[in-house]
């Protein structure tokens, strides 16, 4: 599709283009549904929250630091700020989704540009065989993919009468003076050609726009790194400036007969003429680069320009890079390369804390395709694998701290509650860890990264154990997870560490199994929750009881049922929870009082679910009741011979298979783990 320049401009003043640099599409992307930002609490700080970036086939899962530093960034270059002469750095251990969250951006660019009234559009010459000097070449395009507008702003020399010719379209003075803060001269090849074209119709502009130019819009393929490009750092011996900026073209050299001429370099040759056109251009591992593309890099981030043998291109470019910790820190060691560090804006890149949302991760590391056996059969996989090793990668990323132990901020980070412990304090140790100068010591910067949960899921994809019981059993994950510690981690004290919050995770399984016990045995997937429930629901309408039983209605959902208040099943509960003197329950209990009014008003739907404590006193509590009464489990399972504990295995194995998407072999190892005596391997 090819239009003139002088429809183009009538279009653009109807609305039906945009003129905007790429900082002013990209905040427009992000921030123009207003519906899609709110705010929301992470770690004890409001950040903003940009659904642009949750939606579509690769959505990003946390990251919300990242992301709102990313929006600031953008919008303070879109608004002219010092962010236009700067790039965005990601900085972070290998595997912690860096790369993704660049290739998301761009994604979501590129689709954002599909859209008509978004395209970006650029322009050729046109009928070129008709001036001698350019040979058999009858058509060239701009090689930076320069917009329209910057071609109507540098017609002619002298800005006043660009400015009547914008005007003549019937744009304001307003809408010119905007034009113009956005403003950059033409590459050196479009400025040389547009003059030759110009000395050849002895300056008649009409006939320029009529025979000489075309508006074409600029291809969005990703494949041909135009609009999204990316450089990844190769060898120091077959890279070379040209990778980024091009190289004088021999082919061109053929038909142009004044040698003068700046087409005879190939831009395109280069990754960054590509993008230059209101593009992001993504470098891999900048500081991986040798020096010398450093250097074009500098020129190139500083200026927004591509400079060759001193010819000039103006850029209009997102430059967002990428680089792990040790190659950043050997980086900014050489005190010579002080100017491009100067020229970055550096935020470091922790790893996933919050063990909700990485199960989201792990469910990606895992996969969504149905998997085999080396025999072909189908494998199945323990409905408890998700959360044993989400629980276990992040503990091994969490630091070691006296104000909170690992389990504590493993549940303050994903916003339950923990305690007594407030989740300002772990906002106050994120803070001063903040202050480190080793990034490695700073929160959420050590431990298993994502690829090295995808290692261990291969470790127990490889057992033979998991193929032979055609199941990925959550309790072998453990081991996996361990052999990943000592193949990756070689600092001794960092691994040291994450064995033993490896223990506490094991912990955690142990406890989720007790609660899938409990649901087996009431046969019944939501028991424990109810039971939650029914406790917090005893607490809050009998708050001006002193004892006895009485039976009251609760609302649950849109119907109503009768509770009994339980004073035995209330302390035994307590007791689990530390509770034993009046003074102190009656101060846990105003605080359960104090949540239900303040998070059930907010959210009908609300369930306790996420007070692991108040759940686990509960589980156990009716564990040690009601299965003790019906009969020992752990009996049951060590001498199935007596009918009644027979009866009591076959009744939780069936439910477990039946309801809780256990199979045959993860419902009997998971018995089996249930009953094995605390840290016994």
């Amino acid at each position: 599709m090819t239009i003139t320049l002088k429809n183009y401009l009538k279009d653009l003043q109807q609305g039906k283009h945009r003129f905007e640099n790429v900082f002013q599409s990209v905040s427009r992307m992000i921030l123009d549904d207003a519906s899609k930002v709110e705010k929301v609490l992470v770690n004890g700080k409001t950040v903003y929250e940009f659904k642009v970036f949750r939606e579509g086939r690769k959505p990003v899962i946390g990251m919300y630091d990242l992301i709102n530093s990313f929006v600031s960034y953008v919008k303070d270059a879109a608004e002219n700020g010092s962010s236009r002469e700067m790039a965005f750095v990601l900085v972070g251990e290998p595997g912690n989704g860096k790369t993704y969250f660049v290739d998301k951006v761009m994604d979501l660019y590129r689709g954002f540009l599909s859209i008509e009234e978004n395209r970006k559009y650029t322009f050729r010459f046109k009928n070129m065989q008709n001036l001698a000097r350019y040979g058999k070449l009858t058509t060239i395009e701009s090689q930076t993919y320069e917009d329209p507008v910057i071609l109507a702003m540098n017609l002619s020399t002298d800005p006043d009468e660009n400015k009547k010719f914008l005007a003549s379209f019937g744009f304001t003075e307003r809408q010119i003076a905007t034009f113009y803060r956005t403003y950059r001269t033409l590459g050196a090849c479009s400025q040389y050609i547009l003059n030759d074209i110009m000395e050849f119709v002895g300056g008649d502009t009409n006939r320029i726009l009529e025979e000489f130019i075309d508006i074409i819009p600029v291809p969005l393929a990703g494949d041909l790194g135009t609009i999204t490009g990316k450089y990844q750092a190769k060898d120091k011996i077959t890279s070379s400036g040209a990778d980024l900026v091009g190289e004088e073209s021999i082919q061109r050299l053929l038909y142009l007969s004044d040698t003068s001429n700046p087409y005879r370099y190939d831009l395109r040759r280069g990754v960054l003429a590509r993008v230059a056109g209101s593009g992001i251009h993504f470098s891999d591992e900048l500081f991986k680069n040798k020096t010398d593309l450093v250097q074009i890099y500098l020129g190139v981030i500083q200026n927004r320009e591509i400079e060759v043998n001193a010819y000039k291109w103006p850029m209009d470019t997102l430059i967002i890079a990428t680089s792990n910790i040790v190659e950043y820190q050997k980086f900014i060691d050489n005190r010579e390369q002080a100017p491009i560090y100067d020229r970055c804006k550096i935020f470091y890149v922790p790893h996933n804390t919050n063990y909700r949302l990485q199960e989201k991760l792990t469910r990606f590391a895992i996969g969504s395709n149905t998997k085999t056996t080396l025999l072909g059969k189908s494998l199945h996989e323990d409905p408890n694998l998700n959360y044993a090793l989400s629980t276990a990668v992040v503990l091994t990323r969490l630091p070691s701290d006296e104000r909170l132990n690992p389990r504590e901020m493993l549940h303050l980070s994903a916003g339950e509650v923990a305690g007594e412990k407030s989740i300002k304090t772990l906002a106050e140790v994120i803070d001063e860890l903040s202050k480190r100068p080793k990034i490695s010591e700073r929160f959420g910067h050590m431990g298993i990264g994502q690829r090295g949960l995808g290692r261990a899921i291969q470790h127990l994809l490889s057992q033979n154990e998991t193929h032979e019981d055609e199941c990925m059993f959550a309790g072998s994950a453990f081991e996996s997870v361990r052999r990943e510690i000592f193949d990756s981690i070689p600092d001794r004290k960092e691994q040291e560490w994450c064995l033993k919050v490896l223990e506490i995770a094991e912990g955690l399984y142990k406890e989720k199994v007790k609660t899938e016990i409990f649901n087996a045995y009431m046969n019944d997937p939501e028991a424990i929750r109810k039971e939650v429930m029914n406790y917090v629901n005893m607490v809050v309408v009998s708050s001006d009881l002193d004892g006895g039983e009485r039976i009251v209605r609760i609302r649950e959902g849109n119907t109503e049922k009768p509770l009994k208040i339980d004073e035995t099943f209330i302390n035994g509960v307590e007791q689990r929870l530390g509770f034993t003197t009046r003074e102190t329950k009656e101060q846990h209990r105003s605080q359960i009082r104090a949540m239900y009014a303040r998070r059930v008003t907010q959210d009908p739907n609300y369930c306790f679910m996420d007070n692991e404590k108040l759940k686990r006193a509960v589980t156990e509590y009716r564990l040690n009741t009601d299965i003790s009464g019906a009969g020992s489990l752990a009996g049951a399972l060590a001498n199935p011979t007596n009918e009644e504990n027979k009866k009591l295995f076959d009744r939780l194995f069936l439910v477990m298979m039946d309801k809780l998407n256990y199979c045959r072999t993860c419902a009997r190892k998971t018995l089996e783990f249930y009953c094995r005596p605390d840290g016994e391997k």
